[in-house]
């Protein structure tokens, strides 16, 4: 119990800083999951210092974002990683891709190093046994979910993210269908207590720490409105005509509202090319 609640404590910086770690006692090193940018890594090292003091020697990247790969360099540095130690860094392959054709030039130390291409990724660090989960076109094409087995703990990245709609990126092979589906991977890994309580813990790209009960209600959101814009689609209506019924209106005091018409296009342009 005392070891899941270190990982939680530190896996709640997460979503503050973009850094969670899985500590182990009498271990040399640590593995993070996504680490900020640039910027924020002497800030994140110092803080995750006071709470585990251990190297981080493996990084997961959950996707491509700058957000999450920015501190891929510094933040290992930072953490007390040894110069002639290199980071293990960790995505699915088309990260990889993502990062290596982006322009401005993305530097080489924030690539990944050891992609995988398989549905799932397993090792052991530390006595813990990691699960890396890619989910296929989700918010991109390269997300992945890392789960902790011993302390069961899963870092979503930013698939799950309760104090905001989904952002899809369309243009990087998301859709709606494929973060629906992301979440229902998420339900089918976490195991809520007592009254659909605590359980698995799920750490979110940004937000709350929070269970599988927060999951269902987003994963019902994010279904729902597929549908009610699945069925403006078939009336003929336009972009700007199912933008105008807001079909996210009854959830918009919930989630950012802000991020609800970006929301309804991703859906509208991958259920509008099926058509």
């Amino acid at each position: 119990m005392q070891r899941k609640l270190e990982v939680i404590l530190i896996a709640s910086l997460a979503a503050a800083c973009a850094c969670a770690q899985s500590p182990a006692p009498g271990s040399d090193n640590d593995i993070g999951v996504n680490t900020g940018t640039e910027a924020l890594a002497p800030k994140v090292a110092a803080t995750l210092k006071k709470l585990a003091g251990k190297p981080i020697l493996w990084v997961v990247n959950t996707d491509a974002a700058p957000a999450h790969i920015g501190g891929n360099a510094a933040l290992p540095r930072l953490s007390g990683l040894a110069p002639r130690q290199q980071p293990r860094i960790v995505a699915y392959e088309n990260v990889l891709d993502r990062v290596s054709h982006r322009q401005p030039r993305v530097p080489d130390a924030l690539w990944p190093n050891d992609e995988y291409f398989r549905p799932m990724k397993d090792f052991s660090f530390n006595g813990e046994a990691i699960e890396v989960y890619h989910v296929p076109n989700a918010l991109t094409d390269g997300d992945s979910m890392v789960h902790f087995r011993r302390s069961d703990v899963l870092a979503t990245g930013d698939v799950f993210t309760p104090s905001r709609y989904p952002v899809i990126h369309t243009d990087q092979g998301g859709t709606i269908q494929g973060e629906i589906d992301a979440l229902n991977e998420i339900l089918r890994i976490t195991v809520p207590l007592k009254y659909e309580e605590a359980g698995t813990y799920v750490i979110p790209g940004r937000g709350r720490l929070c269970d599988e009960a927060d999951v269902v209600e987003y994963r019902n959101m994010a279904t729902i409105v597929r549908d009610r814009v699945r069925a403006l689609i078939a009336k003929d209506n336009t972009l700007e005509q199912v933008k105008a019924a807001r079909p996210t209106r009854d959830y918009d005091t919930q989630y950012d509202k802000a991020s609800a018409d970006a929301f309804v296009e991703a859906i509208y342009k991958t259920l509008a090319n099926k058509k």
